[in-house]
């Protein structure tokens, strides 16, 4: 059993979660994941490490609430236990020898794109930060963005927070303004990682893309994850997560993932239903 050691929501909808795992965070790097299961008849899912510190054994999950497994999780409290908490998995994300990187998170993927962040700005890498959200209400990690970045853009669809646009926007004023990256890393939802990857490719800048939002084993058995890159069959989980964004098949990415979505919206609505019973 994992305790659970902080817990916060960060937004109405995203919740953040400290979990004592001595073993797992001996061994994390930024980019990997964990398997987590809130009970011992809870379904396994994946979630990226946001953050970890080896002195305290101790891993940071963020996640949000999209079906009956998160709602679960997010209903266990400080003092209580996670019943599995499984890792490190995934491949690292590769940051030697880079001098300049853009960062680009959108949504709840800021939650892995800060550790990828911090982990560059530990090493003296000069780091830019690109984040979005749909509104103020949603932003996450804002504080921890601007302490691990040398420049912060942050928009917002609504113009509620920061410039009004969509994170293309600002990437592309960054490297119109002249700005040279050895690399661009991307994390968000599929879409804006495809427009992030077309737009990037136009300059011939070497583009990351997570793509962590189509894994649900997180094992490579269920298939799940499978997608294309340069041609070849891929799995985020185990060959991945992260990938040359000029090369992955976004289409097919974006038909995959969506494909679960109905499911999970009427496993949440059931697990909500249950626990209104039970109050």
């Amino acid at each position: 059993m994992y305790r659970i050691v902080e817990k916060r929501a960060l937004n109405p909808t995203v919740i953040l979660m400290t979990v004592e795992a001595p073993l797992v965070a001996r061994r994390c790097e930024p980019g990997q994941f964990v398997i987590v299961r809130a009970d011992e008849n809870g379904e396994r899912i994946p979630l990226t490490v946001a953050d970890f510190d080896r002195n305290r054994g101790t891993v940071t999950i963020i996640f949000q609430l999209v079906g009956a497994s998160t709602l679960a999780l997010s209903r266990l409290n400080e003092g209580e236990s996670v019943h599995d908490f499984a890792g490190p998995l995934g491949r690292p994300t590769h940051t030697e020898g880079l001098k300049k990187v853009a960062v680009v998170g959108g949504g709840v993927g800021c939650a892995i794109a800060y550790p990828v962040a911090k982990k560059l700005h530990e090493q003296g890498t000069v780091v830019h930060s690109v984040t979005g959200f749909r509104t103020k209400d949603l932003v996450i990690l804002e504080d921890e963005f601007a302490a691990v970045s040398d420049k912060v853009c942050r928009v917002s669809d609504d113009g509620s927070w920061g410039e009004k646009g969509l994170v293309t926007d600002a990437l592309k004023q960054l490297i119109e303004s002249g700005e040279k990256y050895d690399e661009v890393i991307t994390i968000g939802p599929l879409i804006m990682m495809k427009f992030v990857c077309r737009l990037t490719k136009e300059y011939g800048i070497k583009t990351v893309a997570s793509m962590n939002p189509i894994m649900i084993d997180g094992t490579g058995m269920c298939g799940g994850c499978r997608l294309t890159v340069g041609g070849q069959t891929r799995f985020a989980c185990v060959d991945g997560p992260e990938f040359d964004g000029h090369e992955i098949d976004f289409d097919e990415a974006m038909a995959r993932g969506g494909a679960y979505k109905a499911f999970e919206r009427h496993a949440y609505d059931e697990a909500c239903a249950l626990f209104r019973e039970v109050k």
